[in-house]
């Protein structure tokens, strides 16, 4: 491949970390937008040249969600642009490792792949002089984090690049829109960024999308896609900061699992409203490990933290949790009311009508309402992923908002016949 233009953009990213740049001192680039920006090549031509122009006998990391991925957009197009440079490359395919040597100096620059939560075991132990991370918002948190770790080397730079998501997306809350706390240049690319695609070109890939797959992969922005059980949930604004106590009223919610993940909700009563005020989530494939109904038990009663709680509003499935609530005696147990397309239904209502309201402090349910999807079938049911805070809120509309005073239940015992009576 030969470069014979670039623009103004493409520039940038190939000159920012240069002595004469006023952006040499940050500390990352993160280059974000349209499908076929031009934003990928530059980016991994700019890397290699960075990495010989501050190191030698340095090791670097390459990351996309696979490794199949980051040979085909970052290494592939790179190769014979570096050749025509004079850089020279071998390429060791069983290892995954790129030994790139320019001028006297040699660097290596391993390939990984961040697919899944397992994915971050790959990288860690290493010392990293850099990090590119391609398609890094299809890359789990974890893997991210652990690849930053890495790069503990005086100088070393992180290089994003990235094709939008949702805008609840973590990269996006907590790189994009925090980049001048991150110390990180942020380059915004479209269509029109990349000289090398005819009008024609751009013209036919205009007309491929329309809606919010047009906004989202022709004007590169953070938007939800068509299908969101709950679209108005969408933005920051329909969350809300935990009012101060005091509650008139305390239940808690679960959606119990030991493979799949676990989470139960705290909710807090004020002045007629229903506050989604803290949260338990624990996912075994995220953590790396299972936990035991005691164990779950343990956490429950630290979110409660001492407070008087009406009821434990659990799914109806989890019979082995539920009989270990009722034989610690601490809380009152009920089963949920399992209605998913109702109860989608009565959760919708709710939050319109502003009965219930999630707070922002509760990552995990605000990270679902964002994924949370119909399914494409035509019977009104949503996609089992990203569902359990989504079932626990369920559980608690249906069961306990929904019920109203009903659900408020006390057991004494009737000292005169030494039998417990309901109330």
């Amino acid at each position: 491949m030969k470069i014979e233009k670039l623009s103004e953009r493409q520039l940038k990213v190939m000159s920012w970390w240069c002595e004469d740049s006023g952006d040499k001192g940050r500390d990352a680039v993160i280059c974000d937008g349209a499908v076929r920006s031009g934003k990928t090549f530059v980016m991994g031509i700019s890397f290699i040249a960075w990495a010989f122009y501050r190191f030698s006998d340095s090791t670097f990391a390459i990351c996309s969600k696979t490794i199949r991925s980051a040979r085909r957009n970052v290494v592939s197009p790179i190769l014979s642009v570096l050749k025509s440079l004079g850089f020279e490359v071998e390429d060791k395919i069983s290892s995954n490792l790129l030994i790139v040597s320019y001028q006297g100096k040699v660097n290596r620059f391993y390939l990984f792949g961040g697919k899944d939560e397992a994915s971050a075991s790959l990288i860690q132990g290493m010392t990293l002089s850099g990090v590119l991370l391609d398609e890094v918002a299809l890359m789990p948190r974890s893997f991210v984090e652990q690849a930053l770790a890495r790069c503990s080397v005086s100088g070393s730079k992180f290089w994003f690049n990235c094709n939008p998501e949702y805008p609840a997306h973590w990269f996006y809350q907590e790189w994009i829109k925090k980049r001048e706390e991150k110390n990180a240049l942020y380059l915004h690319f479209t269509m029109k960024d990349n000289p090398s695609l005819s009008k024609e070109t751009v013209e036919r890939y205009e007309r491929l999308y329309t809606g919010t797959f047009y906004r989202r992969f022709i004007k590169g922005e953070w938007v939800e896609l068509e299908g969101a059980v709950y679209p108005f949930m969408a933005n920051e604004e329909a969350f809300w900061d935990v009012p101060q106590p005091p509650f008139e009223d305390y239940c808690v919610s679960c959606d119990y699992g030991t493979v799949n993940p676990a989470s139960f909700g705290l909710w807090g009563k004020k002045e007629g409203v229903w506050y989604r005020i803290d949260e338990y989530y624990y996912s075994s494939r995220r953590e790396g490990a299972q936990r035991t109904d005691e164990e779950h038990y343990e956490a429950l009663r630290k979110l409660v933290s001492g407070r008087r709680v009406r009821c434990v509003v659990v799914d109806p499935s989890a019979a082995s949790f539920i009989e270990l609530i009722k034989r610690k005696g601490e809380y009152y147990v009920m089963p949920a009311k399992n209605l998913v397309t109702d109860g989608v239904r009565q959760v919708s209502v709710a939050l319109k009508e502003g009965r219930v309201r999630i707070c922002r402090n509760c990552k995990d349910s605000v990270r679902e309402f964002s994924l949370y999807r119909w399914a494409l079938r035509g019977d009104d049911v949503p996609v089992k992923e990203n569902d359990h805070a989504m079932d626990d809120i369920r559980y608690f509309v249906t069961t306990i908002l929904n019920r109203g005073d009903d659900c408020v239940v006390a057991v004494v015992a009737d000292r005169r016949t030494g039998c417990e009576v309901v109330f």
